[in-house]
């Protein structure tokens, strides 16, 4: 029973620098909603994920988009606004872009933009979707 038990502790010993190893979570949330509640679960899902030290990033595309407006007013949400959450992810050095397509179809330019959120490059944003370790979440 001993010697049983001393396996047990090596076997559980060694998991945890396998553990360790382990490259951390990627994910990548991309927001097309108009739909308040679709972009605070979204937005939710996003800072639980950076939360749990997983790499996170934000694409807002169509009606997502004016989410990354300065002007824009925040739509009331409770606990918090879609809006404050996004500023919430940038604070916590989270990439946020806008599609590039949001702004030659917009009256917007990215002056317009808040602080903090870039507009995407199509290429590296197709290869960051490629990649084996990148979750992706679409709202």
């Amino acid at each position: 029973m001993k010697r049983l038990a001393l396996t047990l502790l090596a076997a559980l010993s060694c998991l945890g620098p396998v553990a360790a190893q382990q490259p951390a979570a990627e994910v990548m949330v991309t927001v097309t909603s108009a739909d308040a509640q679709a972009q605070g679960f979204a937005l939710v899902l996003a800072t639980q994920a950076m939360q749990q030290k997983a790499k996170v990033r934000v694409l807002l595309c169509a009606a997502g988009g004016p989410l990354a407006l300065k002007a824009r007013e925040a739509e009331p949400l409770k606990p918090r606004s879609p809006k404050d959450m996004l500023e919430g992810l940038i604070k916590g050095g989270v990439q946020v872009e806008v599609c590039a397509l949001f702004l030659p179809n917009s009256t917007h330019t990215a002056a317009d933009l808040m602080d903090g959120v870039a507009v995407a490059k199509p290429q590296e944003v197709a290869a960051h979707m490629l990649q084996a370790q990148v979750r992706l979440l679409a709202y």
